[in-house]
């Protein structure tokens, strides 16, 4: 151990007649070899933080080991000295209180009050801080059975001087009882963990963080700890040393050395890290400046706060049952996803799921979290961190239409990516984060590091996915805006590099890449330009339309992002004023860009064309371009509600559509489909084609296995999150009667399906089809054929038909909801 002078002097004392007057009746002594300590640590020959706290602990044990002996505190006096707090935990800061107990046991109170009061007043003398209490061991076990808090304290008990069988009788007995009485106290303990970070916030995300009692901080430490003595998770859960931070134990040091240099500054004791101090701390820890000190906190800080859930998590499964409770079955394994099942409140591999073979498997997983809001297991994160491969350039397009799930999944997709990235797997996908993980803002308007401003403003971006064409493109112009920060150059420019070669990993199209890139680019143009100059100004509108190339795609997803980025930034940036000025821009603009063109059915190979003249029902599956990709074709006669029969029978299967291309030749449809299994291998086409016939002849009721099928997912699609509102699109085309409908909602079970038959119920012919699904939005276009009847009426009557069947915008999380617990989080 690291010591200075002035400690080694006071062990040298305990020999040598001169430093023998050290350690007197009084604690002066013992408040200036402390000052003395805190000298050599701001001195030349600094001591180090840990080696700081080390030398105070001995330094205090010292004192009272001597001061004991002088009172008659002995092995065999029936009395002991337990420390609890700082000195319990060997985690003795400069101004830390003292937390001691007295024991006794056969001995006169008379005696015992003598004894205590030769063992206080020189501790209040010296002006120390002191927090004592003098019981027998049957007192202190009733305290801490009534009272939680003191329980928590007396876990950290050590004996320090006295009557040792004492203390470990103390000692003993509290672990016992809580272990013991965990299960009663378990909801009490959560509540108040819950009330803590209501009052102190999260030190992640705090510009004036409470070190000790906030989100992420020391309580949370000690509450694990706690876990760990009643046997119901160990006490660094789910982080070990190779993780980026160095995992918990690291944190839990940077946190206590923070700590520490803040009571040298104050010149007190001080849990509440003030602005004006933190460049002082920052350089002292050989940090840097206050923004290098505050990413080193947020670092640690969200490291206790991922531990802090897993550990939760893992003590409420673990909690011992009792009466008919220990009869319930072992809880089932609902499956998700490819590989992914859902096991007592969390999402984990299946027994056959392999981890080694299927890169792609961990965007599975954190999609399948963050559509159902169950998080996901340690075991399960670590196990994919240690086993699962690297993804190859180009992703595979399953793996992309998954990082779009996870991406669209709105609030959830914030938890999901925090664990994936407190576990080291959201850097192995974008070796680019690692730039601005924890890299805290540089402007008052920000909230948040810009790491999580990224996924706010991803949540914010999926609420808006059916405002623009391409979902898709938004939600990962939303996650990569800001990914150029960090850097001396324009975030922008740096960014927009970044972007490009980001997509061309993930392997979008070229014209994708180009757009993606552009989006980054030109991110602040419209906020900027609306907020600065005269919108209104043909030359100010002309500058914005050659700055996007006259893109009006472009265009629209910039107005999106405009806002969700506003939106993640912080209170009252986005506002009506900032919001109507972007607005009447983007209105300026896209007046003056060109229409865009309709979509138009996709020509028939003569193949197809062949079959259909056949007649008859047909169905084949052939391998698509992904690995778990397929490709469905059905041929039947063009009768009515055919397409929602067969939708629904491939929902029924659990092959969800990710496109699909409707047409027809003659009196025959054809319907191609590319679908996704949920979960294992695609059934056998000629199974499809009997329960396609089945449907077709009213002998296979779709509507109640469909709902049914819904209640056994357990009603997570769509997600639980933030949604985006549905919206109904209606264009015109050259021809009187007969229209484009597009739609643009979020992804259910069977979705394609029930839409197929509304427009159906409704008496709208649908001549083709065009339908996509972007990771959980679908953007559904129907060229419709209303003849006479097309009237603004009967329009109105179809789109409320349509609307019905899809889900519909729910209540947003409160980002403040984040610093409690759910239900989703601890049970």
């Amino acid at each position: 151990m690291q010591t200075g002078g002035g400690f080694v002097g006071i062990q040298q004392g305990r020999d040598e007649k001169a430093g023998a007057d050290k350690v007197s009746n009084g604690a002066s002594d013992l408040v200036r070899a402390r000052d003395q300590l805190l000298a050599e640590h701001t001195g030349n020959g600094r001591l180090d933080c840990e080696a700081l706290r080390e030398a105070l602990v001995d330094l205090y044990e010292l004192w009272l080991t001597t001061k004991g002996h002088e009172v008659g505190i002995t092995a065999d006096s029936g009395l002991a000295i337990v420390a609890v707090g700082g000195l319990g935990r060997r985690e003795m800061l400069p101004y830390s209180d003292l937390d001691l107990v007295l024991l006794y046991d056969g001995i006169d109170p008379a005696r015992v009050a003598e004894v205590a009061d030769q063992l206080w007043y020189p501790i209040w003398d010296a002006h120390i801080k002191l927090d004592h209490s003098v019981r027998t061991v049957p007192q202190a076990l009733r305290v801490a059975a009534d009272d939680l808090t003191a329980a928590l304290g007396m876990l950290e008990a050590r004996h320090i001087v006295g009557d040792e069988g004492l203390s470990n009788l103390l000692i003993s007995g509290v672990r016992r009882d809580w272990r013991a009485g965990i299960r009663s106290r378990f909801d009490l303990l959560i509540e108040q963990t819950q009330t803590r970070w209501r009052r102190s916030g999260e030190i992640a995300h705090r510009a004036e963080p409470d070190l000790k009692n906030g989100r992420g901080g020391l309580r949370d430490i000690q509450l694990l700890d706690a876990l760990a003595i009643a046997q119901l998770t160990d006490a660094m859960p789910g982080l070990g040393p190779d993780v980026p931070g160095g995992g918990l134990q690291q944190a839990h040091r940077r946190l206590l050395d923070v700590r520490t240099e803040l009571h040298g500054v104050a010149g007190r004791a001080r849990d509440q890290l003030r602005a004006q101090d933190a460049d002082e701390i920052g350089a002292a820890l050989r940090i840097g400046d206050r923004f290098d000190l505050a990413r080193t906190l947020s670092d640690a800080a969200r490291t206790v706060s991922y531990s802090t859930d897993v550990g939760l998590r893992t003590a409420a499964n673990a909690l011992p049952r009792r009466g008919l409770a220990r009869l319930r079955r072992v809880p089932v394994r609902r499956p998700l996803d490819e590989g992914v099942v859902e096991h007592s409140g969390e999402v984990v591999l299946a027994r056959d799921a392999r981890p080694q073979r299927d890169p792609g498997l961990i965007l599975r997983v954190a999609a399948a979290s963050a559509q159902t809001g169950l998080p996901m297991s340690a075991t399960t994160l670590n196990r994919l961190g240690e086993d699962a491969p690297e993804l190859r350039e180009p992703w595979p397009k399953e793996a992309v239409n998954d990082l779009l799930s996870l991406l669209g999944s709105g609030r959830g997709a914030v938890d999901a990516v925090e664990a994936l990235d407190r576990t080291g797997l959201w850097g192995r996908l974008f070796p680019e984060w690692g730039v601005v993980r924890d890299l805290p803002p540089r402007d008052a308007m920000h909230t948040w590091t810009v790491d999580r401003h990224l996924m706010e403003t991803v949540a914010q971006a999926s609420a808006l996915a059916t405002r623009v064409n391409r979902p898709d493109l938004l939600l990962l112009g939303a996650l990569l805006h800001d990914i150029g920060k960090g850097r001396a150059e324009d975030h922008s420019v740096v960014g927009a590099e970044l972007a490009g070669s980001i997509g061309r990993r993930l392997g979008l199209w070229p014209s994708d890449v180009a757009t993606l890139s552009a989006m980054v680019r030109q991110h602040l143009l419209l906020p900027d330009t609306a907020t600065r100059r005269d919108i209104t100004d043909p030359d100010t509108v002309k500058m914005v339309i050659e700055a996007l190339d006259g893109d009006p795609h472009l265009l629209e997803l910039l107005h999106a992002l405009a806002e969700a980025d506003s939106l993640a930034t912080g209170p009252g940036v986005w506002n009506e004023w900032k919001a109507s000025l972007i607005g009447e821009l983007v209105r300026n603009c896209r007046t003056a860009m060109a229409g865009e063109p309709l979509p138009e059915p996709v020509p028939i190979p003569d193949e197809l064309r062949r079959r259909a003249e056949s007649g008859g029902v047909h169905v084949d599956l052939r391998p698509g371009e992904g690995r778990y990709h397929h490709i469905v074709t059905v041929v039947a006669p063009d009768t009515p509600g055919l397409l929602s029969d067969a939708a629904g029978v491939l929902a029924v299967h659990s092959l969800r559509v990710l496109s699909a291309e409707l047409t027809s030749v003659g009196s025959s449809a054809i319907d191609t489909f590319v679908v996704a299994p949920r979960f294992g291998d695609p059934p056998d086409p000629g199974l499809l084609r009997q329960e396609l016939i089945r449907a077709i002849n009213g002998d296979l009721d779709l509507v109640s296995v469909l709902a049914r099928k819904e209640r056994d997912a357990g009603g997570t699609q769509p997600s639980p999150f933030a949604q985006a509102q549905p919206r109904v699109f209606w264009f015109e085309t050259a021809e009187p009667g007969r229209v484009l409908l597009e739609l643009r909602a979020e992804d259910r079970i069977g979705l394609l399906s029930r839409l197929a038959a509304a427009l159906a119920e409704s008496g709208a012919n649908v001549s083709w089809a065009k339908v996509v699904t972007l990771g959980s939005a679908v953007i559904d276009s129907f060229f419709l054929d209303l003849g006479a009847s097309d009237t603004p009426q009967r329009r109105a009557e179809i789109e409320a038909a349509v609307l019905a069947v899809v889900p519909q915008q729910q209540p947003k999380k409160s980002p403040e909801s984040d610093n409690e617990i759910g239900s989703t989080t601890v049970f």
